[in-house]
C-alpha cells in the first residue's frame, strides 16, 4: 500500500477519534456551565448542549475532510510521521480555538445574564 494512503488512514482515524472524545468530554462537562449560563433552565441547557455538539462535529469533521489532501506524496516512514503529526497538530489547534471561542461567547452571555439579574428590582410582598 502507498504510504500516502497510510498517512490518510492514520490521520483520518486519529482525527475523528480525537474529535469524538473532545465532543463527549465537552458535552458532559459543559452541561453544568450551560445550565448556569441559561439561568438554571436544564432542558434548554441540554438542547443547546446538543446543538453545540452537532455543530462541533460538523465543523471539525468538515475541516478534517478538507485538510486530508497532501500536495506532495509520502516517500518514506519519516515523511509519513511528519505529515500525520503536522495534520493532527493543526486539527488539535482548530479544536482548541473552537473550544476557546465557545467558552468566550458563553462567558459573555453568562456575565450579561448575571448583570441583568443584579439590576432587576426585587418585588416585596
Amino acid at each position: 500500500m502507498d504510504l500516502t494512503v497510510v498517512a490518510y488512514v492514520v490521520y483520518t482515524a486519529v482525527s475523528v477519534g480525537l474529535t469524538m472524545w473532545v465532543a463527549r468530554t465537552l458535552s458532559r462537562n459543559g452541561l453544568i456551565f450551560l445550565a448556569d449560563v441559561l439561568g438554571g433552565d436544564e432542558k434548554l441547557a441540554e438542547a443547546v448542549n446538543h446543538l453545540l455538539v452537532v455543530g462541533f462535529y460538523l465543523v471539525n469533521l468538515g475541516f478534517i475532510a478538507l485538510y486530508l489532501r497532501d500536495s506532495g506524496g509520502v516517500a518514506d516512514v519519516r515523511e509519513l510521521v511528519e505529515t500525520v503529526s503536522l495534520k493532527l497538530g493543526v486539527v488539535l489547534l482548530v479544536l482548541g480555538v473552537l473550544h476557546l471561542g465557545n467558552v468566550y461567547v458563553l462567558g459573555k452571555i453568562r456575565r450579561r445574564g448575571l448583570a441583568e439579574r443584579r439590576q432587576a428590582p426585587t418585588l416585596m410582598p
